[in-house]
């Protein structure tokens, strides 16, 4: 696996676990999840892959029902989709019920990536946040997954670069 320009491993590959619940049925919700980097020192974390593995929707009689799901490194007032270049995955689970048949379906953004690529981004913050919302459902919904990847130091321009990228495009 080949590193990052400008970036140096201090870690090995390590899981991390989350989940995000809704506050209230159909209520978009995020969770933060604090990866603990030292910006002092000018750490990252270089993501390598993302499970997601949001709820199944509710089969409600007559009612297109779904659960939608993201994780991105900034904070969002919805779910995201990958075109936000701040979203690293992003689920969709779906039912759509006509009353008389009913199909599902299942949309899933890059979560792990092709063996081409090195790596799917680059969290220069220290936390990244993960967002449920449900549409349609009767109860609550939730989403949990883990995030693999590993900590990194970055030289001061790329640190500066990075960061800056990703607080001026939230």
């Amino acid at each position: 696996m080949a590193m990052p320009t400008g970036l140096k491993q201090s870690s090995s590959v390590v899981a991390i676990g989350f989940s995000a619940d809704e506050s209230a049925a159909n209520t978009f919700t995020q969770a933060e999840v604090d990866l603990n980097l030292s910006p002092l020192d000018r750490e990252v974390f270089v993501v390598l892959a993302i499970n997601l593995n949001p709820y199944f929707p509710d089969m409600v009689a007559a009612t297109n029902t779904q659960v939608a799901t993201s994780i991105t490194t900034t904070r969002q007032t919805a779910v995201q989709e990958l075109s936000n270049s701040n979203c690293l995955a992003s689920a969709v689970l779906g039912i759509q019920n006509d009353g008389i048949t009913a199909s599902a379906f299942q949309e899933l953004g890059l979560e792990t990536p092709p063996a081409t690529l090195e790596y799917i981004g680059i969290i220069a913050t220290n936390d990244f946040f993960v967002q449920v919302k449900g549409t349609g459902n009767a109860g609550l919904k939730r989403v949990h997954g883990k995030l693999y990847g590993y900590r990194a130091t970055a030289s001061a321009d790329i640190f500066a670069a990075l960061v800056q990228s990703e607080v001026l495009s939230a």
